[in-house]
């Protein structure tokens, strides 16, 4: 299914994954590591949806440039309010990227279990130009926990599974969502990153290192 138009139809009702009860000291838990990794940093922020984990990071980065695809989720994040107004939002593809200078850290929330498993090798290449060596990368996705995530319906010839979902319009999705192990993402950044930090909750895992 295109990604893109699913998240765009989806943009109003996101954030109400987030209200999950057995779900509070994770993301409690979440969000005070990554106020420490981008403490007074300034953050490229890719697919940054309806901006929860922007409003959070915002609290101590020195700057966020916050991006999205889809410009009905940046609608929905620049109607937050964010106090210390160190954020910017841009609408751009990564692939794309526009970049004249490379960034001081990167950070992309729930975004690698989006991405083809034939293709994560090009994403991660396609990240780390995005930022300076010796620069700090953070991905956060889902562990799969039965019962909290939905279950996996399909699986294809390569590996990647998929999860039937249903928006509130009564509209049903086949979505694409990997969830990756810790061993399979360090040897994907095998020879391409360094520092590399894996910190897993119960509901989700965090992943850290420095670029090379």
């Amino acid at each position: 299914m295109n990604l893109v138009s699913y998240y765009k139809d989806r943009a109003k009702e996101y954030e109400k994954i987030y209200s999950k009860p057995e779900r509070q000291d994770d993301l409690q838990n979440a969000s005070i590591y990554l106020q420490h990794v981008f403490a007074d940093k300034n953050v490229l922020e890719i697919a940054c949806g309806t901006g929860y984990w922007t409003e959070r990071i915002a609290a101590s980065a020195s700057s966020i440039f916050a991006t999205d695809v889809n410009e009905s989720v940046i609608d929905v994040a620049k109607r937050k309010i964010i106090p210390n107004q160190n954020v910017s939002f841009g609408v751009a593809d990564i692939y794309n990227f526009n970049a004249i200078n490379k960034y001081e850290s990167l950070f992309g929330g729930f975004i690698m279990s989006h991405i083809k498993m034939q293709d994560i090798d090009k994403f991660l290449m396609t990240i780390n130009n995005l930022v300076y060596p010796r620069g700090k990368i953070v991905f956060m996705d889902n562990n799969f926990v039965e019962g909290s995530n939905l279950p996996i319906t399909n699986t294809d010839e390569e590996g990647n599974t998929f999860q039937t979902r249903k928006l509130e319009d009564g509209s049903i999705h086949l979505v694409l969502k990997n969830f990756h192990s810790e061993n399979f993402l360090r040897l994907k950044l095998n020879g391409i990153a360094d520092e590399v930090k894996f910190i897993k909750l119960k509901y989700y895992w965090i992943l850290e290192y420095n670029n090379l």
